[in-house]
């Protein structure tokens, strides 16, 4: 085989150019390496303690179930040994479900428990404070869901008690775990893209649209912090800082559209929404460059529809989250004028972040599977000492998320630009 990169000739069998160190492509190699050349020798298990059992719930719990199953051998095999939820007969329902060892009404019971090793946490936001501070008291892991708390303050006590305990933490920013998106970054971190000048982004969703939707915890302000802007709108805050470096201010304005909504317990009667519906910020960057940030849950039409893009003076690429297989990217001096735009990357090769333990090329993955990269990075982390940053977000990226949050809140409350100060 000879190199396309530089002419010199490769051996069979080697996976590098002897000269230039590029990877070599075999075409169809992941049809026949899907069989694991591994082999399992004293792998130890790892205790999961699950505080919530809803939507993201289940989202996690068929994370730790199908993780050994993709990457094999895996850092250690998850036992869920116990699942937390406020209704007993919902929660022994879910647990026979998922196959979790044990159920219980009391988050407590969890935290304390000597034999879990990792606590999840997936509770309303009101709520990650106290457990995720009481689960680092006792020594355990944790993974809490976003946002991480419901201000800058809380989170900052909780990164504050993490660090104390010296125990891994993980803020689920999930979207990080995306095998298009990591490559994302890695194109931005080597430079392809060179010097940056814009990032925008939007998260858009319909879920909130008929103002007969019941009044939840994620529309009354104590119990979630605010509306788009911290339960979807921080994925982009996140993906922000990740891919294009730290904001430095941001202007804001935050919306609200459905002011009252009717009590699920009696619909005739109606409840006050304190958060916003949408939000939308200009942002400068520390590096100077400039973007702008939207969230909506009153996007007609709008499922899950997140996109993000970023320009720089070498090249361009952009992500639909709707389309999550695929990175597009240009770059501006690899092609002639008359063929020159954008390319579609299908990133599925065993070459492209995460696929190595996946599927042939061509054989996508879903939204759902973010969540076996979760437990697998925090797994192998406890197990092995990894470090979780920078691919996976932490407690110190959910705080500095906060921050910004925060400065949007205000900027939007004030009518001025913020400063955005960790």
């Amino acid at each position: 085989m000879i190199c396309k990169n530089c002419g010199l000739p490769i051996s069979k069998g080697s996976t590098r150019c002897p000269g230039c160190g590029k990877a070599v492509k075999t075409t169809g190699s992941g049809f026949i390496t899907m069989a694991s050349d591994c082999r399992s020798k004293g792998i130890p298990h790892i205790n999961i303690g699950v505080i919530g059992y809803g939507f993201m719930g289940k989202a996690h719990s068929i994370g730790y179930r199908k993780m050994p199953y993709i990457f094999w051998p895996p850092p250690a095999l998850p036992r869920l040994l116990k699942l937390c939820g406020r209704s007993r007969e919902k929660v022994a329902e879910e647990a026979k479900r998922y196959g979790y060892e044990g159920f219980c009404t009391d988050w407590r019971e969890v935290v304390e428990d000597k034999k879990v090793d990792i606590v999840v946490n997936l509770t309303p936001h009101y709520m990650h404070k106290e457990i995720c501070i009481e689960a680092a008291k006792n020594g355990k892991h944790i993974v809490c869901e976003k946002p991480l708390a419901l201000d800058a303050g809380e989170a900052m006590d909780m990164l504050r008690a993490v660090k104390k305990a010296g125990v891994r933490h993980l803020c689920n920013y999930n979207y990080r775990m995306i095998p298009a998106l990591t490559l994302a970054r890695q194109l931005i971190e080597s430079g392809r893209l060179g010097r940056i000048f814009h990032f925008r982004a939007v998260y858009l969703q319909e879920w909130l649209v008929d103002p007969l939707f019941p009044l939840t915890w994620a529309v009354i302000k104590e119990k979630t912090g605010s509306g788009a802007l911290g339960g979807i709108g921080s994925h982009i805050i996140d993906l922000a800082r990740w891919l294009c470096g730290e904001p430095k201010s941001v202007m804001s304005v935050i919306k609200t559209f459905t002011t009252e909504r009717p009590l699920p317990d009696d619909p005739s009667r109606k409840g006050t929404v304190d958060v916003d519906d949408a939000f939308a910020s200009t942002v400068e960057f520390e590096n100077g460059a400039i973007g702008t940030l939207e969230a909506s849950r009153v996007c007609t039409g709008r499922k899950n529809g997140q996109r993000v893009e970023i320009n720089g003076e070498l090249g361009s690429l952009y992500f639909d989250l709707e389309d999550l297989n695929y990175l597009y990217v240009y770059f501006r001096d690899e092609d002639p004028d008359n063929t020159a735009g954008f390319r579609r990357i299908n990133v599925t090769e065993q070459e492209h972040p995460y696929y190595r333990s996946w599927w042939p090329q061509g054989h996508t993955i879903g939204w759902g599977d973010t969540f076996v990269h979760t437990a697998y990075n925090i797994v192998d982390s406890v197990i092995n000492g990894t470090d979780l940053e920078p691919l996976t977000a932490t407690f110190e990226d959910g705080y500095r998320a906060a921050v910004v949050c925060d400065a949007v809140l205000r900027s939007a409350q004030t009518g001025r630009k913020q400063d955005v100060v960790y």
